[in-house]
């Protein structure tokens, strides 16, 4: 399912000559087809104007302003990812600690390999994966019990980032 299902990246395009000139000229586009809105499309009839600004936006995870080639070419990375996984995503992308493709855009291979799904809390994650390691599988119950587990917790979490969710619970993201 695509993001436009949800949520529709929007951009408002502006005339950059009539902005010079005083004039806000512009409207609101989706962000997936801001590339293909031209000069005469935006302001009605033909004219000489040719540089055209996204001036402001809604749902990209972006800050400040960008092309409309900029806008699209993000909104349509953003329709690649699997609904379910797109707040996780922007999540990622809006920590900062996302990493990026060849084309200069938050990469999905690397969120793929880095994500670790969505928990109630970090502590909740560390045990699974305690038990899906078998971290303690061969260790005598005398040992286990002493186990530092809060310890090996806040020590692992050094490695991961972990993100607020807006539905509750956080994102987890391996560092490397």
């Amino acid at each position: 399912m695509s993001v436009t299902s949800t949520v529709t990246p929007a951009v408002w395009i502006g005339c950059l000559a009539c902005y010079n000139a005083g004039r806000l000229t512009g409207d609101w586009f989706e962000a997936i087809t801001a590339d293909e809105v031209t000069p005469e499309k935006l302001h009605g009839h033909q004219t000489s104007h040719e540089e055209l600004w996204c001036l402001d936006h809604e749902y990209l995870p972006i800050d400040g302003e960008c092309s409309p080639h900029q806008a699209a070419k993000l909104a349509r990375h953003l329709d690649e990812i699997d609904e379910y996984l797109l707040p996780a995503f922007l999540a990622w992308i809006g920590s900062g600690s996302h990493v990026l493709d060849g084309e200069d855009l938050p990469d999905h291979g690397e969120f793929i390999d880095r994500y670790c799904g969505h928990w109630d809390s970090f502590t909740q994650y560390a045990h699974q994966l305690a038990e899906d390691i078998c971290l303690l599988a061969d260790a005598p119950e005398h040992i286990t019990r002493y186990f530092n587990w809060q310890s090996w917790t806040d020590d692992l979490q050094h490695e991961y980032t972990v993100l607020d969710a807006a539905e509750g619970g956080v994102y987890i993201f391996r560092d490397h």
